[in-house]
């Protein structure tokens, strides 16, 4: 099962997969682009045991960065799931994240499962 997690930078997308996959939290992390192997895609997989079943998950954690959002599509085509990240403290995410939906019904497998999610909710001033 694939997994992919299209979405603006700095929202908070691979503090969330980090998180999950590591059941590790980092309050400051470097925009995921990799200087040394110079990819704006990072591969996790793992293993998940859900009622005596074992799913072998990919996650594909996507950089949010403009210059590789034509690159992002061909990821589409064999995703299962997608998890489309917006930022509580910037409303202009949450508009981008519904152009990421409509991106994702049109070119995405049609049974796909897109989930959109609010983070950064312990960033929200009073």
């Amino acid at each position: 099962t694939t997994l992919i997690l299209p979405g603006e930078t700095v929202t908070g997308k691979s503090i969330l997969v980090l998180r999950f996959v590591n059941n590790d939290f980092q309050e400051y992390y470097k925009s995921t682009i990799s200087v040394i192997v110079k990819i704006q895609i990072v591969l996790y997989q793992l293993k998940i045991c859900l009622e005596d079943n074992i799913y072998k998950l990919e996650i594909w954690d996507t950089s949010g960065q403009e210059r590789f959002h034509s690159l992002t599509p061909m990821y589409y085509r064999t995703a299962h799931l997608a998890i489309i990240v917006y930022d509580l403290t910037k409303a202009s995410t949450l508009d981008k994240a519904k152009s990421w939906v409509k991106e994702l019904q049109c070119q995405a497998m049609p049974n796909i499962i897109i989930a959109l999610v609010g983070n950064k909710i312990d960033l929200i001033q009073d």
